[in-house]
């Protein structure tokens, strides 16, 4: 009879190539994963495992054991998710992860509810970025994942997954407050193709579409500044150090010296949560997104309400008192 935590082991040596990733994976020790192999090898009476150079590989029975394992697995999951399902409690351990901006924009208000709602429920989120959290939630590290795309570049989703849009989220320009276009109603991206950027570090989801939109326009960027933290490149915007977007979820304080320009279009990128098809009836994933939904922004496109043009150049508003004269802008120290 085969053992399931082994063939669960098999799985993951499988999903991630190494038996030291399998046991990170696993959260076991490296030796365990290696006893559980050896006592599976010795269960089905052939060899599942070979060396490759210093790593090792799976023989042709331990592919072929690793996929009826990976259909095995998700019956036990299913079979679990259908259990949770009759019980009608969200109950024990739920993996979570999410971008950097849903982690901070999101997951606060979202866990909190949870927590009060929910109270056997034990949610542990991870900050990671979209592509890689759909990798680990198809390899059921994971169990939901709160990923986007943007309006003109989507992103593959892996078969065996499902997804529901939670909100739209609107990305507007952010220029230095005495920038000469500071003052304009709104911006199309070509306004600003001669200006120095601050962008995403390389590879980042929102770097690439970035490089991905601009050229489709024409356009090579002069990126100047990259930072993975939204209010580390509004301090460098700021400072007048250049110009970028910046979508309105998770967005910190505006420092003095930053104008928010809403783009013509608009800019947007949509925001999913994402879990296995054997999962989707658990209470716990079901609550999850509910509380994931409440805790979006409000509005139709459930992003903060577009911002009035800030800045020395911005028009004043109807019926405003006259404009004092401009004085200089010192940018405002940020932390974190």
């Amino acid at each position: 009879m085969l053992n399931i935590d082994r063939l669960r082991v098999l799985h993951a040596v499988r999903n991630h190539g190494s038996v030291s990733g399998a046991a990170l994976a696993l959260r076991v020790t490296t030796s365990a994963v290696s006893q559980q192999l050896a006592k599976l090898e010795r269960e089905t009476g052939q060899r599942l495992l070979a060396k490759n150079g210093r790593g090792i590989r799976l023989t042709d029975a331990g592919r072929l054991l690793a996929d009826h394992a990976e259909r095995i697995l998700g019956q036990v999951e299913l079979a679990h998710a259908d259990l949770e399902a009759q019980r009608g409690q969200a109950v024990g351990e739920l993996r979570v992860g999410a971008f950097a901006t849903a982690a901070r924009g999101l997951f606060p208000a979202a866990l909190a509810a949870l927590r009060g709602e929910h109270p056997q429920l034990r949610p542990m989120l991870r900050e990671m970025e979209p592509e890689a959290a759909l990798t680990v939630l198809a390899r059921g590290d994971i169990d939901l994942a709160v990923v986007l795309d943007w309006f003109n570049r989507p992103l593959a989703l892996p078969g065996g997954l499902s997804r529901r849009p939670l909100f739209d989220d609107v990305a507007d320009v952010a220029l230095p407050a005495d920038h000469p276009l500071a003052g304009r109603p709104e911006l199309d991206l070509a306004d600003l193709a001669d200006e120095p950027w601050v962008s995403w570090p390389p590879g980042a989801i929102c770097h690439d579409w970035l490089m991905f939109t601009l050229r489709g326009r024409g356009i090579e960027p002069r990126v100047v500044h990259t930072a993975a933290e939204h209010h580390t490149q509004l301090a460098l915007i700021a400072a007048g150090l250049g110009v970028a977007v910046a979508p309105r979820l998770g967005r910190t304080p505006v420092p003095d010296g930053v104008a928010l320009i809403p783009v013509r279009g608009p800019i947007t990128r949509r925001v999913y949560a994402v879990w296995r098809e054997g999962s989707g009836g658990r209470p716990s994933i079901r609550a999850a997104v509910a509380a994931l939904r409440a805790a979006a922004p409000a509005g139709e496109d459930a992003g903060q309400a577009a911002p009035a043009p800030q800045g020395p150049n911005a028009p004043a508003p109807p019926d405003a008192a006259p404009r004092p004269p401009a004085v200089p802008i010192v940018s405002s120290e940020q932390t974190g």
